[in-house]
């Protein structure tokens, strides 16, 4: 799952924030002197991309995408996937997402002292340019899908992934509806945020 999603099954505090956001930044290299609630905020972020990677409806999403760009399926879902928990907010919380997003960014910037290097750059780029204010429109996830292409460092054929995305945009938009609320039960089964 990408920062929205991992944002939205954390708790709605700031060292949850960064826990559950540090998986994609070398997690288990900088847990040793943080605090325990940061700490089960990466086993929680470890939980949901462990359930999202082996659930079938994703396993068969990733194929919808052309053999060129299906080594990167897992990126580009992970995008879309914020893109309908932006579009499908309401069915998923009652805080209206402006304010959740608001507070999301807030508190992620208590935090950013201590946050490795990469994960500070991210975090300011996420909270200072409205990273998710792009994902809203599938133009947005297409525009944020080709910058992560030029990142790779090796030569590739993930830009213009959109293009996929656009030809099956309802089977994904289906996919997510069928999977995510079974996420949600999955981190509150499991519940590791608790002290």
């Amino acid at each position: 799952m990408n920062y929205l999603a991992h944002l939205y099954l954390a708790q709605p505090n700031e060292n949850s924030y960064f826990g559950n956001l540090l998986g994609d930044f070398g997690g288990k290299s900088h847990i040793n002197s943080l605090p325990e609630s940061i700490k089960l905020g990466l086993k929680n972020h470890y939980l949901v991309d462990k359930f999202t990677d082996n659930h079938p409806a994703v396993k068969q999403a990733k194929h919808l995408f052309s053999k060129n760009r299906r080594r990167f399926s897992g990126i580009a879902l992970d995008v879309l996937f914020d893109h309908f928990l932006i579009t499908h907010w309401s069915q998923f919380h009652e805080i209206p997402f402006i304010e959740f997003k608001t507070t999301c960014y807030r508190l992620l910037q208590q935090n950013l002292p201590i946050m490795p290097k990469q994960m500070q750059y991210v975090v300011i780029r996420i909270t200072q340019d409205d990273w998710f204010k792009t994902y809203e429109s599938p133009e947005g996830v297409g525009i944020a899908l080709d910058n992560i292409a030029k990142r790779i460092r090796f030569v590739n054929q993930f830009d213009g992934c959109i293009e996929d995305i656009n030809l099956h945009y309802e089977e994904f938009e289906s996919v997510f509806l069928k999977f995510f609320p079974q996420l949600i039960t999955h981190v509150a089964s499991n519940n590791l945020e608790t002290i």
